[in-house]
């Protein structure tokens, strides 16, 4: 006789500060830049780490893993997996299981992070701090589960940050050897390399589960509250057109127009140039053509 054992889940939304702490510590650490000081070479290598971190977010767990809004080989898929952990936001499963369950639940009380719902606070940061949210929800993503080395990143999704506060950490005190005159030390190239960068990633991202929901303009009538915003779109690499996306999720290019800057997708082409990746989705022409007659009608003298 066999047996299938459930794990227990949470099913109120609660905030577990204690279960919380090693996010808070991510936030509270930065504060030791007043002992190791910030230099400009620290704060250019914490500008990399955050865009390259933000790219694997961006075009990896997202328009990648949660949509498949394009195709790659299994390794760069792998690498691809490995640089969004990095960013110290869980694994790509449990990244994709909510974001998949979110595009179906979209500002309704079963939508992981609705801040018309449950409030601004919540949809930020909340939904990250409560036990219910803690499960990778692999009911939705069955089509990622069968591949083993994403299962193990899912499960040891703090390796890729540890491993690369080491290697800033080597670096750093490289650099002071080297170069002692940039004042870098180990520890502030992982202060502010590793939880500055890490830090800042966090909020930019949750802002479009915030402030993409609430604020900036519709240009689709979808049945949720997304929305458009240029400044969003800038500090996220493009995610800020947000309507966009929700409006055709299945398009990686989610600034649909020329004039709409989208970092990630310009990414995404040069990699197709090299051929990393190919079969790249945009959207519909129908789409396209509502989103223009949209914008003539706006222009309209009434």
């Amino acid at each position: 006789m066999s047996t299938s054992f459930t794990p227990h889940r949470e099913t109120t939304d609660t905030i577990d500060v204690v279960r919380s702490l090693p996010f808070i510590g991510v936030h509270v650490t930065c504060l030791a830049a007043m002992w190791t000081g910030v230099s400009p070479v620290a704060l250019a290598v914490a500008f990399v780490t955050l865009a390259f971190r933000m790219f694997g977010l961006t075009a990896g767990y997202h328009r990648y893993f949660c949509h498949k809004a394009f195709k790659t080989s299994r390794a760069f898929q792998f690498a691809l997996a490995l640089v969004g952990t990095a960013a110290a936001q869980k694994g790509p499963l449990w990244w994709a299981g909510h974001h998949r369950s979110h595009h179906r639940y979209t500002d309704t009380a079963d939508d992981v992070h609705p801040p018309g719902v449950k409030g601004f606070f919540w949809a930020h940061a909340g939904w990250i701090m409560s036990p219910k949210n803690q499960p990778t929800k692999e009911e939705w993503v069955p089509d990622l589960m069968k591949y083993p080395e994403l299962r193990w990143l899912d499960r040891n999704h703090y390796v890729a940050p540890i491993m690369l506060g080491v290697a800033l950490y080597g670096f750093g005190e490289w650099l002071a050897a080297a170069a002692p005159t940039l004042g870098t030390s180990g520890w502030q190239m992982v202060v502010i390399a590793l939880f500055w960068s890490t830090t800042a990633l966090y909020h930019v991202t949750f802002a479009v589960n915030s402030f993409g929901h609430q604020y900036g303009s519709r240009r689709y009538a979808t049945d949720d509250e997304s929305r458009n915003s240029l400044w969003l779109a800038l500090v996220t690499g493009g995610e800020g057109w947000h309507n966009n996306h929700h409006r055709y999720p299945a398009s990686e290019r989610q600034g649909f127009y020329w004039w709409e800057i989208d970092f990630t997708h310009y990414g995404v082409v040069l990699l197709s140039w090299l051929g990393i990746v190919w079969d790249i989705r945009g959207p519909a022409p129908a789409v396209l053509r509502e989103g223009v007659d949209v914008l003539a009608a706006s222009h309209r003298p009434s």
